[in-house]
């Protein structure tokens, strides 16, 4: 308890979705909130729905004790994403004055639809959401990040390494993604700053709701792990971040990390 006391963390797409039939997070973004404010840390959520950042904040400061700061922000291709990251970044410094882990998990897509079905709005939503908004995201923390020497935290995806039916522009912004934070990691690296891709297999409400609605699509993309566990949103997901947000995971900056149900880290 208070591993990350006193840090400031920015987790985009931090809601709170709705919880899984045992009362857990349904969220991967929340799931890492709840790990997070556990260890004492202060958060920056964001996400386009502000009730479920406002149900987030409440419970979160509630339970935890901590500070919660609830910021509205969608980047997309209507909006300037540059000038919605920049008000985030700049709020999360006016409220705490400092910014020690950058979480870039949000990401929206239309899965289940095949490449030559895809339309180009459906493609950008997929982009600007997940690329175009961890590489805002990623730019106007670096100045708080080197002070600090903090951590940057990025969301790929199976569907990227595997190559998912029906996935194109989401596997196409998660592997961009992955792109980005490698360079990032030997960019930033001499500033002290931590960049891991974190590669989730974790079963959320999302997933569920997939399943339902495409069952083809799940059952071609979403493989049970060996060992019969798909990972848990926050004691899977979450404790991997608070992991990767140690000094002891400095050298390991740069790698993938795949993690699922049962299975543990395997950069």
């Amino acid at each position: 308890m208070g591993f990350l006391k006193n840090k400031v963390a920015i987790i985009t797409g931090g809601g709170k979705a709705p919880a899984l039939e045992d009362g857990s997070a349904g969220a991967i973004g929340y799931g890492i909130a709840i790990a997070y404010a556990k260890e004492g840390a202060n958060l920056v959520l964001t996400g386009r729905n502000m009730e479920k950042l406002t149900s987030a904040k409440a419970e979160l400061e509630e339970l935890y004790g901590v500070k919660v700061l609830a910021v509205q922000a969608d980047i997309n291709e209507h909006e300037n994403g540059e000038e919605v990251a920049k008000r985030v970044v700049d709020a999360a410094v006016k409220e705490f004055g400092r910014i020690d882990v950058l979480i870039n998990n949000a990401q929206a897509s239309a899965s289940g639809v095949t490449l030559a079905d895809h339309t180009l709005e459906q493609f950008n939503l997929a982009i600007y959401s997940g690329l175009y908004s961890a590489f805002f995201y990623m730019k106007a923390c670096y100045p708080y990040l080197k002070e600090t020497k903090g951590s940057v935290i990025n969301f790929a995806s199976g569907a990227g390494l595997f190559g998912n039916f029906g996935q194109s522009a989401y596997a196409a912004a998660k592997e961009g993604i992955r792109g980005l934070s490698r360079v990032a990691a030997t960019e930033w690296g001499p500033d002290g700053i931590n960049v891991n891709v974190v590669c989730p297999l974790a079963w959320t409400s999302q997933l569920e709701m997939w399943a339902k609605h495409n069952p083809e699509a799940f059952k071609q993309n979403v493989k049970m792990p060996p060992m019969g566990y798909y990972g848990h949103t926050e004691r899977d997901i979450g404790r991997v971040c608070v992991q990767l947000a140690s000094p002891d995971f400095k050298y390991m900056s740069g790698e993938t990390i795949t993690l699922e149900g049962g299975l543990g880290l395997r950069p």
